[in-house]
């Protein structure tokens, strides 16, 4: 199947042709056709598979017939600028965007954005802008003034520009929810809630997630109208390109100069170190940094133009190791990631997927390991079952733990985890000698950090602060 027998407008093909797109993945085969016809959607398909193609193409194919405006007709921009003309003040009009996508964070608003703007490359009067958490106030308010056909967003902020009275749905054709179990996840569902009331109840309505089961979808059910039903691939795909392993570690001290050491794997590139909490992800950078690598943090507290010029660096291949907390689990596709390394397990097994679903992207081969406290091993196998594949443990030669983690209460089942277990041979070591530093852990044998320094307590990983990630807004 192609593009063209998608039944696309002419435009739109110009355009995927220009980005090299072929042909259409297998979740865009389904939806694109039924979207077009207008059908609520509720899609549950995998990382990487395409989502972003499969709501916008047929969004765009519907704006790309729809009549010219009015001869005359004056975007809020240019009546702002005839007001100035005549000496009146320029009053600001609301805008009325025809679509209208939410995400969870804000790097994966601006990657739909760019995304869009990709698409419609030979599209006329259709603009796309995201609105963010952590964008000055002014910015924003001239990109509404240009009333875009398309708006891309974090709730929180677009709450506030309702709130404010700047947008009016009353327009809105189509309602996309983009990785909507990660926003019910991050505490979003009242806003969710909010800004879907202010929508039309004739809207087109297009929910993407990696579960349709549960509160997601229960709210699903609430908010479309006769959906169509496609499920691709479940989260729970096998990343068979995606080398997995679990490494036990003794205690903080071990699990630093392990990690050291793994990151001087001359099979590296570029790397992602997952953390439970903010404060970690600035330590460890810092650490990392001080042990010669070129590290840069990444999590919700950042200002937007930080995380920006972060990921910029990550992409440029000026930053090879980035250390952030689940912000970078979605929405982050960068070809250089070979490595994934969990430095804290994610709370939810589904998060787990998405997390080694940065490496390995487009067909290539990449390596997800994790660094696990003995105290763990459960959360181990919740993930082995979630994924319904076994995680080999691996020891490297000279980092061997010295613990050994409780006997399970039941017997193993084929193919399950048991710790001690050695599956595989120990990885690549690189050339260098700095394999046994540690970059700043405490002493050896010290036990489980105090609560609040943004590690451990008895075992147990911190999750990464309150269920609503108030960074992301």
């Amino acid at each position: 199947m192609t593009f063209e027998t998608l039944g696309l407008h002419p435009s739109i093909i110009k355009a995927l042709t220009d980005a090299g797109y072929t042909k259409p993945t297998a979740v865009q085969e389904q939806a694109i056709p039924a979207a077009i016809a207008g059908k609520d959607l509720l899609v549950s398909s995998q990382t990487g598979s395409g989502k972003t193609a499969a709501f916008m193409l047929p969004s765009l194919h519907k704006f790309a017939s729809l009549p010219p405006a009015p001869a005359g007709t004056k975007t809020p921009n240019q009546e702002a600028q005839a007001a100035r003309s005549r000496g009146d003040r320029p009053r600001f009009r609301a805008a009325q965007p025809k679509m209208l996508v939410l995400t969870p964070t804000r790097e994966l608003a601006l990657q739909v954005t760019t995304a869009t703007d990709k698409y419609c490359g030979h599209m006329r009067r259709i603009k796309a802008v995201s609105i963010l958490g952590g964008m000055p106030y002014p910015k924003q308010m001239q990109l509404l003034s240009r009333n875009p056909e398309i708006l891309v967003a974090t709730p929180g902020r677009l709450i506030d520009h309702m709130d404010s009275g700047k947008i009016d749905f009353s327009e809105l054709q189509i309602l996309v929810l983009d990785e909507a179990d990660r926003m019910l996840d991050m505490g979003f569902i009242e806003d969710i809630e909010k800004i879907v009331a202010a929508t039309p109840a004739t809207r087109q309505t297009m929910l993407f997630s990696a579960t349709l089961d549960g509160v997601v979808g229960n709210m699903a059910k609430r908010i479309t109208n006769a959906p169509q039903i496609i499920q691709i691939a479940g989260s729970a795909t096998k990343h068979e390109n995606i080398a997995q392993r679990v490494h036990f570690v003794d205690d903080l001290s071990h699990k630093n100069r392990l990690l050291d050491f793994l990151l001087r794997d001359v099979t590296m590139d570029q790397a992602v170190v997952f953390t439970a909490t903010k404060r970690d992800a600035d330590t460890i950078a810092d650490r990392l940094n001080i042990a010669g690598f070129a590290a840069a943090a990444l999590h919700g507290d950042m200002h937007q133009g930080a995380r920006n010029r972060t990921l910029d660096s990550l992409r440029r291949g000026q930053v090879r190791v980035l250390v952030a907390t689940d912000v970078a689990a979605r929405g982050i596709d960068v070809p250089g990631i070979t490595h994934v390394f969990n430095y804290d397990l994610p709370k939810f097994p589904e998060d787990y997927v998405h997390r080694i679903g940065r490496t390995g992207r487009a067909g290539r081969n990449g390596v997800a390991v994790s660094l696990v406290n003995h105290a763990e091993g459960m959360h181990v196998k919740r993930i082995e079952r979630f994924t319904k594949q076994p995680i080999p443990v691996d020891v490297v030669e000279g980092y061997e733990p010295k613990k050994t983690a409780a006997p399970a209460r039941t017997g193993r089942k084929p193919g399950g985890w048991r710790p001690g277990d050695n599956r595989s041979g120990p990885p690549r070591a690189g050339s260098g000698n700095g394999g046994g530093r540690s970059f700043g852990a405490g002493k050896p044998g010290s036990g489980p950090r105090k609560e609040g320094s943004g590690g451990y307590k008895g075992g147990a990983a911190r999750t990464d602060g309150a269920r609503r990630s108030y960074g992301d807004r």
